[in-house]
Order: structure tokens, then C-alpha cells, then sequence
């Protein structure tokens, strides 16, 4: 696509302003604006919607999604060398781009935005997890997003979808398949970034639940998962020790083998496990 607006080509743009990627900001910038609008696309139908974008860079995702209609974004950039890229694009859709200078995991976006409320953004690598778990462990639920369509690399996407047995299975797919739905959209390999990175790449779409798939409370339930992956080659019966002093009990009760491993373990049987040990408490 050789153009969506009236703006000029992603490579121009990172000429004229000089925003040689940084790896010390996990930068690795999207040039094809045939690929960026398709993963605007994956975020479904924006134009009754706000998007947050999480570090826009020179604007690539941003002009995608704005070309695919979102209502506004608000975007979150780290680097200052990319401001003025992104000014200009503010410029080319008046009143519907925000962006505020800042680090992700400091800014509280809320104040700027209006709900439907999704997120989109080719996220920078170092935060990109973080951010996510944040996104998936608010204090309260539904939380301010309605989906979150995310790139990562192609090793965290396939955690976040991850299915018991597997060794990507673990605390990350558990997290976000107990409160949403969550699907490999789109893969992308390293040429398709400036510079290329040494990974690929995928988008991962996920679709907030009204409610948790299965009841249990948060707190313990998280305690209980990173107890049992932070040790995952050992039994249950032994990474859960420090969970409960009945940790067999509870795992009887909740219907897993207490010599299981936590790999093998479900999510609807870890929520019956954290249901368990709230009894005791």
C-alpha cells in the first residue's frame, strides 16, 4: 500500500526525523502500511471507539488505525525524537490524536479516555509482558478495555495461548484465558521490521470476558500459579508447599493427582485449587 493518507511513506518519515530504531527502547519500527492497517483490521470495528497505543514510534500502526476509523487515540511514546512525526500526523486527522510523552508503565491513560475503550499497539519488547499482565490483574472486572490487539514476539504470543502440556504453557496463558479470549491474529516475520529483529513476530487478539471463565478469587489464584510454575519440574504437592500446610488436601479436594505437575494442570482445575485454599483462610 502505497498510501492510506496524505502523509509520506513510513521510511521518509524516519529519514526526515531521524529515528534510527533504539534497542535500549525495544524499538523495532513496522515501514508497510499494508501491514499496519491489517492489524488495525484485527482490531475489529473502531469507529465508535478510543484506542490507546502504547509506543507509536513514527506513526505506522497510528495511521492505520486511524484510516481504519478509530473515533480517537491516544498514544503513549517514550522517545522524543518521534514527537514531531506524530505531530504531524495529529495534524493530517484533527481531534482524534492525543499523545502524550511518557513511559507506559508510568502513565495512568484513563483521564483521556472515553469509553468503548481497546487497545492496539506493536509493543515495545522490554514492556510489552508487563504491560499485559497489567491489563489482565486489575483490582476490578470488566477492566477499562474492551480487546487488546498486541504484537509480541512470536514466543510470548504462543505463552498467551498456550494449552496445558505444553511447554509454553504457564502462568501468562492462565492469566489471560481465565478472564479473556485470546487468539493468534496475524504472524510476521523479521524482515517485515526496521532493523529485523532476531525473532518473529505475532499478533495476539484478546477479547475481554464479562466474567472470569471460572470463579476464584485473584489474589489467591495467582498466588497459587506463580507458586506452581515458579518451580514447574517439581509435584504440586511440593511447589505448593508454601501455598498451604494442607496443600494435599486442597489438591485432592480440587481433583488433581497431588503428584501432578503444574504443566498438566488445567485452568478450571486451578481455580477449584484457589477456591479450595480460601476455604482455610
Amino acid at each position: 500500500m502505497s498510501a492510506i493518507d496524505t502523509l509520506p511513506p513510513l521510511r521518509e518519515v524516519i529519514e526526515t526525523h531521524q529515528l534510527a530504531a533504539r534497542k535500549s527502547l525495544g524499538q523495532n519500527f513496522l515501514l508497510d502500511l499494508n501491514l499496519t492497517a491489517k492489524i488495525a483490521r484485527q482490531a475489529g470495528d473502531l469507529s465508535g471507539c478510543d484506542v490507546l497505543e502504547i509506543g507509536p514510534g513514527p506513526g505506522g500502526l497510528t495511521r492505520g488505525l486511524l484510516a481504519e476509523g478509530a473515533r480517537r487515540i491516544l498514544a503513549v511514546e517514550k522517545d522524543s525524537r518521534c514527537l514531531p512525526a506524530l505531530a504531524e500526523i495529529s495534524a493530517a486527522y484533527p481531534g482524534r490524536l492525543d499523545v502524550i510523552e511518557g513511559d507506559a508503565l508510568e502513565v495512568n491513560p484513563l483521564a483521556h479516555l472515553r469509553p468503548p475503550i481497546r487497545v492496539a499497539a506493536n509493543l515495545p519488547y522490554n514492556v510489552g509482558t508487563e504491560l499485559l499482565v497489567r491489563w489482565l490483574t486489575p483490582k476490578a472486572w470488566p477492566p477499562f478495555w474492551q480487546s487488546l490487539t498486541l504484537m509480541f514476539q512470536r514466543e510470548v504470543a504462543e505463552r498467551i495461548v498456550a494449552q496445558p502440556g505444553s511447554k509454553a504453557y504457564g502462568r501468562l496463558a492462565l492469566l489471560a484465558q481465565w478472564r479473556s479470549d485470546a487468539r493468534i491474529v496475524l504472524s510476521l516475520p523479521p524482515e517485515a521490521f526496521s532493523p529485523p529483529p532476531k525473532v518473529h513476530s505475532a499478533v495476539v487478539h484478546l477479547t475481554a470476558l464479562e466474567q472470569p471463565r471460572f470463579p476464584a478469587d485473584p489474589g489467591i489464584l495467582n498466588r497459587v500459579i506463580a507458586a506452581a510454575f515458579n518451580q514447574r519440574r517439581k509435584m504440586l504437592r511440593a511447589s505448593l508447599k508454601s501455598v498451604s500446610p494442607a496443600i494435599e488436601d486442597h489438591l485432592v479436594a480440587a481433583g488433581i493427582p497431588p503428584t501432578e505437575r503444574a504443566e498438566q494442570v488445567g485452568l478450571e482445575a486451578f481455580c477449584a485449587l484457589a477456591r479450595s485454599v480460601k476455604s482455610e483462610i
